[in-house]
This record gives C-alpha cells, structure tokens and sequence, in this order.
C-alpha cells in the first residue's frame, strides 16, 4: 500500500518520523540499504565532504562527465525551491514521480527503523541511481563525513574540499577534530584527495592511518594563476600515477581550489580530459554561489556563505574585483552561526548594511540581534523584516556601477531569487 502519492507529502511526514532532525550515525540507514541491496552497486563512487566548496566540486565534476557522455548521477544537499534540485542524473533532476516510488521501496523496507529526512533522501539517491544504471555516482556529504549517511558507501575516490570552524556542536570545537570527521570519508588503498592546503594535519593523518592514497594542493595537486588571474594551470597525476599538467584554462565563479579537486576527481576515474574542457570550465554554474543577477547596470551578487571561511572567500573576490560603485551587503544569518566572524571579515569591503528577519525559520537569527552584533564590529546598517524587503530598500539606493552581495543562508538566496524571478526590476 503507498504510504502518499505526493512529494511534498512525503517529504512533511519525514520531518516528523524520527525523534531528531540531525542523528549522525550509520546503523540505521545503513541496515535499510542492505535490505534494500544497496551497498554494492556497480558505478564508481566518489564522495564529497567539506566545510566550504564541495557543491562546487560536485557541480564541476558532474558538468565534466556529462560533456564526456557520461551516464553520472548527483546527489546534493540541500535545495532552494526544488526537493528534485536534490537527486540529478545527466544534469537533469528526477520527477515527483520517480521519487515517490522510491520513498515507497524505502518504506517498506524500513520495517520499524526510524530514519531522519535526510537518511531518506540519501537512500533514494543510492536506489535511484542504480535503477537508472548511472557509471558514475556523485555523493555530497550533508554534514561532517564520517558518520554522514553517505558513508555506508566505499568511495573509490573521496574529496575533502576545505576544513573551517562549522557546526561545532556536531563535528568538534576545533579543526583538528573536524578534520579527522570530514576525512571519515577516506578508503583503504583509494585516492584520498585533499583541496585546502590549510587543512589541519589530522585530515592527512586519518588518510595514512586509513591506508588510503593521499593526494592533496601542494602534495601532488597544484594551482599556478589563481587570485584574479583570467587564465590558470592544473598541475595533478593521471589514473597511473604519473604527473599530469593541464594550461591555460579558463576561470569559472566557482572557488578555484574546488574545480581543481574536481579535475583531479575525473583524471582518477581514467578520463583524460579533451577539446570540450576549456568550454566546460567555462561556463560550469551553481546557483547561489558567486551567482551574479545584472539589473540595469548593477550586480547583485548571491551566495549561500553562512561561515567566517565563507564570507572571506567573497571578500577576496570584492576586493579583487573592485567596482566604480558602492558594495552592499544584504544579509540574513542562522542564530548558531558564527555572525561577528562574518560581519568582520566584510566589514572593509562593505559600504552599508542591510540586515533581515527570515519569516518562518525558526532557525534565524532577528535583524535586531544581527544588527546589535553588527554595531558591536564596528559596522551599521538598516534591519528589514525580510529578505524581499531589504531588496526592495536597496532599489531605491543603489545606483549604477554598484555591487550588492546576498549571503547568509540558503533560505537567503533562495528568498532572493524567488525576488529576482518574479520580475521585480531595479529603479535607478
């Protein structure tokens, strides 16, 4: 007997099944798929964990292997306006139906296992995927790595793209120990790839004490032409081990250090990359990261950055691109985010605040604390009781050459585009 006929019904009943949103672990889920017969499917794994980047990895190594032809499925976390923005095969997102079936097989095959929203979502993915004999399947990581649902799976390739301070209370209070659980991923006598070359040491050591084969920027994988340079040079080794260069490629708006873990990923799984790589590159997108709507001569900058870490990769990009303008900063942050280290980190690269309520998350923090924290940095700025009406604030200040940067959440951006979508023009 199904369960519902609706996506969106299933997806109500599963914020209620299990006794807690977030219960890391992979007893439970990982029961449900060995029933399912789930844990050893026939495409090649890779995994992707970490603080910042890793849906652009995932982004780059999936547009990567469909320009090739081949058959890849994606599963992210987590989405705007879409739950489908989730489960992907060929770039394309499944439909409510294909879904819904396999939430039904996921069911039934429970029994009594409690299962959390996103341990359902992962298990689809898997179920998916197989029935749609992808070569390839691309697993994001939804938090931490080593006890993430993802991991009941042996990646043949697992990427960690960077390690920052973030969701402390899940993961450990300092890098080192989030480190070692985003390195969790990491396989025996697999490729165990690495793209911060900040990371802390317990990444690399969990990888040699793991037996797994560690590849990582400056050990191995290397960037020449990065900061504001048009043009880069990969530096990596092929599927044989043997050095590998590849010149003069293009720059997308993704973090450049994710899309190189990402070419590193496709030349392991024994693509040499071709004629189509520069046009790939070059226009590889993800939205709500570095996502830049133009309105009449003024750009808004949208991206989901909800950390320190984060936000200092936008400041770069402000200051290393600089605008006959003024920069703003629209803003709408989680209470458990680290807010001061955010609004510190912009602070030189903002010329006025814009800060918001978030109607209807529970989670969000108020535009009056946002904007005491703030005060409390050295900044100022406006509060707004939402996102749409900061936008609309700001259409009556913001004047040619300006920039405007939306960050601080998903829901943020996603309350931007929803903004920009309905046709709402810039007045200047």
């Amino acid at each position: 007997m199904t369960r519902f006929n609706n996506l969106q019904d299933w997806l109500n009943w599963q914020e209620g099944l299990h006794s807690r949103a977030i219960d890391l672990g992979l007893d439970r889920v990982r029961a449900v798929a060995a029933k399912m017969q789930l844990l050893q499917p026939a495409a090649k794994i890779v995994t992707v964990a970490g603080t910042n980047g890793k849906g652009s990895c995932v982004a780059t190594l999936e547009a990567l292997l469909v320009a090739r032809g081949v058959s890849v499925g994606a599963f992210t976390s987590p989405h705007f306006h879409r739950y489908n923005e989730r489960l992907r095969v060929d770039g394309q997102e499944l439909s409510d139906s294909l879904i819904c079936e396999s939430f039904q097989r996921i069911d039934s095959a429970r029994g009594d296992i409690s299962l959390t929203y996103f341990e359902f979502g992962a298990l689809a993915a898997l179920d998916l995927f197989r029935r749609q004999r992808v070569e390839v399947m691309l697993l994001e990581v939804g938090l931490g790595g080593r006890l993430d649902a993802v991991n009941i799976l042996d990646a043949d390739i697992a990427v960690v793209t960077s390690i920052a301070l973030d969701h402390q209370d899940w993961l450990g209070s300092d890098l080192q120990q989030i480190g070692r659980e985003k390195a969790g991923i990491y396989r025996p006598g697999r490729w165990a790839i690495c793209a911060d070359q900040q990371a802390p040491g317990s990444v690399e050591a969990t990888a040699k004490q793991l037996g797994a084969r560690w590849l990582a920027m400056g050990a191995g994988m290397q960037i020449d032409g990065g900061g504001s340079a048009e043009r880069w040079t990969w530096r990596g080794i092929d599927d044989s081990g043997s050095p590998l260069q590849l010149a003069d490629l293009p720059r997308s708006g993704l973090p450049l250090a994710s899309v190189a873990a990402a070419l590193q990923a496709y030349v392991l799984l024994g693509y040499r990359p071709g004629p189509e790589l520069g046009a790939v590159l070059a226009g590889v997108t993800l939205p709500g990261r570095s996502q830049v709507i133009e309105r009449d001569g003024v750009s808004f900058i949208l991206d989901v950055a909800h950390n320190p870490a984060a936000a200092g990769y936008q400041a770069q990009q402000l200051a290393a691109t600089g605008g006959a303008g003024r920069t703003w900063c629209l803003c709408a942050i989680m209470a458990d985010k680290d807010q001061r280290g955010i609004f510190e980190v912009l602070l030189p690269q903002v010329d006025g605040w814009h800060v918001c309520d978030l109607p209807g998350v529970a989670r969000a923090a108020s535009a009056t604390d946002l904007l005491a924290t703030l005060q409390q940095t050295g900044g100022h700025g406006q509060t707004h009781p939402s996102v749409e009406a900061g936008l609309q604030s700001l259409l009556a200040t913001v004047e040619r050459g300006d920039r405007v940067l939306v960050m601080g959440s998903f829901f943020t951006v996603a309350a931007a585009q929803s903004f920009f979508e309905s046709g709402s023009p810039v007045k200047v």
